[in-house]
């Protein structure tokens, strides 16, 4: 049995060049702590971290073989979301801790019949869309902002 690479750094979007291929995932997908990927050429490695991880659109993944892998926001079910009011629609959503994109001219999240409906009821136009999902991260930090730890800031509280 050949022994596949494995990914245990991350190298954040923005820091890094040279990708030796990409690797496409879901906004769901882009959090583990350990899994088997599959690049887009085909071929597979490991990714394995001590902790929980949120892998950003153009992060990459150093391997044990000195290649990097770039990853992509995969497309995937969303609902766009529009409407003469989008701060207070995008205050509705954030108030149910939904990931969202913000946009100029629309709000982007993962296709959920029970907030559409909700939004509908705000005024909001909800049209099935197939795109990338890269919500904001969030106030104290990049990435998700669940289940994790603060650090250094001025908010606190129990998890």
């Amino acid at each position: 049995m050949t022994k596949l690479p494995v990914a245990q750094k991350i190298h954040p979007v923005g820091t890094w060049s040279g990708a030796a291929s990409t690797c496409a995932l879901s906004y769901e997908d882009r959090f583990f702590r350990r899994k088997k990927l599959t690049t887009q050429d085909g071929w597979s490695f490991v990714a394995d971290f001590e902790k929980t991880v949120s892998l950003n659109h153009g992060d990459a993944l150093a391997l044990s073989d000195g290649k990097l892998v770039e990853v992509r926001a995969a497309p995937e079910s969303l609902l766009a979301i529009s409407g003469s009011d989008l701060p207070r629609l995008a205050w509705h959503i954030g108030n149910r801790h939904t990931p969202c994109q913000i946009e100029a001219t629309r709000l982007l999240i993962q296709n959920d019949p029970v907030i559409a409906h909700m939004l509908t009821h705000l005024g909001a136009t909800a049209m099935a869309v197939i795109e990338a999902f890269t919500p904001e991260g969030g106030a104290y930090g990049f990435g998700r902002t669940h289940s994790h730890e603060h650090g250094h800031s001025a908010h606190s509280h129990a998890h």
